[in-house]
């Protein structure tokens, strides 16, 4: 008898568990894109790497401080087993140090690339628009990555691309975002409208959100490809033309935004 309120109760803590998990999953989610955002950001790298460097710096610094002090103390002596090892730390310690110190310097000398878009909250489980804004997430971080990578001088002495080019493909890659996340809002309101629709109203509704499904998998589409193509232009060792390559799928990606800002009509961007 005893079966029937057990299994009730255990329902009901199953319920609670469900909707406590419904609203804890938006905000831990949002908590680890940031925590992600943070850690592939070009820019947040460089200025972590200024930092441990400053700190291995002053660590061989205070090493070395240490050691003169030692040798100090054993100037009297420094032709005994003590005197000499302490020559030998702090020679070994004022080396580290110098090569910390000429890494600093290079660290500090690289221009600070600009720092990515804070993350953006994605579409609601279930909705068709989680996935495509999930990956275009994902892209514009790769790409960011890349194009700093295009910036620097490559190995085997190849010049980095022109500033002009970096410049018009990260241009036609914030539009294209842009567009894309406006095309997913569309979409969200739409399958919003279907939900609460009478059934007489479905069919259309159905049809449309296809369609905008359609253009935001075109539209990351064209997204990836350049980011292929600014992959191949890293990995490239000889004259393959990575520049023109780059400007090509840039105009091709401007292009497809531009397509997809005129499907959403004019006020969907504002």
């Amino acid at each position: 008898m005893a079966a029937g309120p057990r299994r009730r109760d255990l329902g009901e803590l199953i319920k609670l568990g469900q909707s406590v998990s419904e609203q804890l999953r938006g905000p831990v989610a949002d908590t680890v894109r940031t925590k992600v955002h943070g850690w592939r950001d070009p820019r947040a790298k460089l200025l972590r790497r200024r930092r441990r460097a400053r700190r291995a710096t002053a660590a061989w610094s205070g090493g070395t401080a240490l050691g003169g002090l030692w040798i100090g103390v054993e100037h009297a002596q420094l032709l005994s087993f003590t005197g000499v090892t302490a020559l030998i730390v702090t020679a070994v310690f004022a080396y580290c140090t110098t090569g910390s110190v000429r890494k600093l310097i290079t660290l500090n000398r690289q221009p600070l690339p600009p720092a990515l878009p804070p993350p953006v909250r994605l579409p609601p489980a279930g909705s068709a628009a989680r996935e495509p804004m999930r990956r275009l997430a994902e892209a514009e971080a790769s790409l960011a990555e890349l194009l700093v990578q295009l910036g620097t001088p490559r190995p085997g002495g190849l010049a980095p691309l022109p500033a002009e080019s970096l410049a018009h493909a990260q241009e036609s890659a914030t539009e294209a975002a842009t567009a894309l996340r406006a095309v997913a809002a569309q979409l969200s309101a739409v399958e919003r409208a279907r939900a609460i629709a009478p059934p007489s109203q479905c069919g259309p509704l159905d049809q449309g959100i296809a369609e905008l499904r359609r253009r935001l998998t075109e539209g990351i589409d064209g997204y990836v490809a350049l980011i292929g193509t600014a992959g191949q232009a890293v990995i490239a060792s000889s004259a393959a033309s990575p520049d023109a390559a780059l400007l090509d799928a840039s105009d091709r990606l401007s292009g497809l935004a531009s397509a997809l800002r005129e499907l959403a009509g004019p006020d969907s961007l504002s």
